[in-house]
């Protein structure tokens, strides 16, 4: 267990990196003041983040995982870089912190539970506090979906309220498309029979999501992105491969799940 601890010590390591990519520019991004400060706010908790987890890294004779910091820093990178190539960019940064700041949370909750686990306490409170932050900064993004739509639409250039809604709906039929194939695989991955059985229930709910958007679309006279469709099914099946490589599979697929409901949640 002592070594599993090591290992996920250095996969917080390697999402604190990819946070720090992601909320040095963030602000840049946001649209809105208060949006901004809040971005800049978290980045100073993240600085601290990473190096507590640097910390207990070092207590154990370990070090932080270079290929995985690096993998997920050019990650966080690459999103602001996508970010920025969507002309509703607040929205999209909005959504996406709040996914990735449940992926924090969920990914401090697991560790937190081994430490406990294990018997070690100097991780498990570390852990409890970062979870704390991150539970705090997804507090703060919920109380701005208000300030984000406001910051997305003013961006827009004409203002066409019923275009953007077109495009924000095939946006949510690309996310549903994904979360299909994602559940689809999961009950497959996952080792736990009461995990399962939830992901599967869900799968359900997800397909009367995706025909409830199409209604829309099509009432709408727009179709899905076949684009936007094809490239997140794509992202679904790299992160199934991604999973059944990985021995604690039920760990970072509950951990995925919870980030990409909050992806949904924010996007809705």
């Amino acid at each position: 267990m002592a070594e599993q601890l090591t290992k996920y010590l250095t996969d917080a390591h390697a999402i604190e990196e990819q946070a720090l990519a992601q909320l040095r520019t963030a602000p840049d991004l946001a649209g809105d003041p208060e949006l901004a400060a809040s971005y800049r706010e978290h980045l100073a908790e993240t600085e601290e983040h990473e190096r507590l987890v640097r910390g207990l890294l070092e207590a154990r004779d370990a070090k932080p995982s270079r290929t995985k910091d690096a993998v997920m820093a050019l990650g966080g990178k690459g999103f602001l870089l996508f970010a920025r190539l969507n002309p509703d960019t607040p929205g999209k940064l909005h959504a996406h912190s709040l996914s990735y700041e449940a992926l924090e949370l969920a990914s401090y909750e697991l560790l937190l539970r081994v430490a406990e686990r294990a018997d070690e306490g100097e991780v498990a409170d570390v852990a409890q506090r970062i979870a704390d932050d991150e539970r705090a900064m997804i507090e703060r993004l919920e109380s701005g979906h208000d300030r984000s739509v406001e910051a997305s639409l003013r961006e827009l250039e004409p203002d066409d309220i019923s275009e953007q809604l077109g495009k924000y709906l095939g946006d949510a039929h690309a996310i549903e498309e994904q979360a299909i194939q994602l559940l689809e695989r999961a009950p497959r991955i996952s080792e736990d029979g009461a995990l399962a059985r939830v992901l599967s229930d869900h799968l359900g709910e997800s397909r009367q999501h995706l025909e409830l958007v199409e209604e829309r679309l099509n009432a709408l006279g727009d179709d899905p992105s076949t684009l936007k469709d094809a490239a997140l099914r794509l992202g679904a099946l790299n992160w199934g491969a991604f999973f059944q490589g990985h021995p604690d599979t039920p760990g970072k697929l509950a951990v995925f799940t919870y980030a990409f409901e909050h992806l949904e949640i924010g996007g809705y």
